[in-house]
């Protein structure tokens, strides 16, 4: 029988397999090998006299580490304008480890009846991240309006919530699913920030797809990859890249560079570019190659 693994505890693999969970220990052979298997892998299961055993995973189309979830297709990529404010480098970072993954991101805008959208600082935020051409839903989820917006989006995806820590998360999970499957956290009013209440990794059926709630976190490394997966990562590169004077040009000091004039010309955005660069020099420092 062919399943999804949507919940892993102790040695304990829970299997979805059409509309039942089967309770499945995985065979010695994965963890000769170091393969230990994750929630989200596709796996073969056998069961015998009532016991559950995985026989085969599937190869991964990703693995994420944090959280630990594999096979995931999309992420909604959860910013509060407000308590906590937006941190625009986490924002960022986040937004190249999504595109390093191959996911599909989706941007939520939660607590917006605390800001006004026409105030410079957020209109600024949103026109960031509106020029790397993602779509984005804005709501007020501890309401619960806009969270039609989420469920419609669900359809066939495994969907990875991300976000710093007292975004609205878990709230948002819950509104989705309809019942309060994660604790939410209250609000630090010394750092304003969130209390992480994720606890492990589960997918959660809803919609013809799965969610699978990650912990807030308020950093993330992205100096792991190369300049060339550095460049990829910023959608809004693409049409340029190759378009340069000079091949392997990254955009940085080298003349007559396609994403440099775009910059100028105004169609990418500058704060995106000034972080791209940033990264770029990390990245560089890191391998001495600077």
């Amino acid at each position: 029988m062919q399943g999804i693994i949507t919940k892993g505890i102790s040695g304990f693999y829970y299997i979805k397999v059409d509309k039942k969970i089967i309770e499945c220990k995985a065979r010695g052979k994965f963890r000769y090998d170091g393969f230990v298997p994750m929630v989200g892998d596709k796996v073969e299961i056998s069961v015998k006299n009532g016991k559950g055993v995985i026989d085969k995973i599937y190869p991964r189309v990703n693995r994420l580490i944090r959280p630990p979830v594999a096979n995931v297709t999309q992420a909604l990529l959860v910013i509060a304008l407000k308590n906590p404010d937006a941190n625009v480098d986490l924002i960022n970072k986040l937004l190249v480890n999504c595109e390093y993954n191959n996911l599909k991101v989706i941007i939520c805008f939660n607590k917006v009846d605390l800001v006004n959208l026409e105030d410079e600082n957020v209109k600024e935020i949103v026109e960031m991240i509106k020029s790397c051409g993602y779509s984005a839903i804005f709501l007020k989820a501890k309401e619960g309006i806009g969270v039609e917006n989420i469920i419609e989006v669900l359809d066939n995806n495994v969907t990875v919530f991300c976000g710093a820590s007292g975004v609205g998360k878990s709230t948002i999970l819950n509104s989705v699913v309809g019942k309060p499957v994660m604790k939410t956290g209250d609000i630090s009013q010394k750092l304003k920030r969130g209390k992480n209440t994720t606890r492990h990794s589960e997918l959660i059926e809803i919609n013809g797809g799965f969610v699978v709630d990650t912990p807030g976190f308020s950093s993330i490394d992205i100096d792991f990859m190369s300049k060339e997966e550095l460049q990829e990562c910023f959608p809004e590169f693409r049409e340029y890249i190759g378009r340069c004077k000079f091949t392997g040009c990254v955009h940085d000091k080298e003349p007559s560079c396609a994403v440099k004039k775009a910059v100028q010309d105004g169609k990418i955005n500058i704060k995106r570019y000034e972080f791209y660069i940033k990264t770029l020099e990390n990245i560089m420092k890191k391998n001495n190659k600077w």
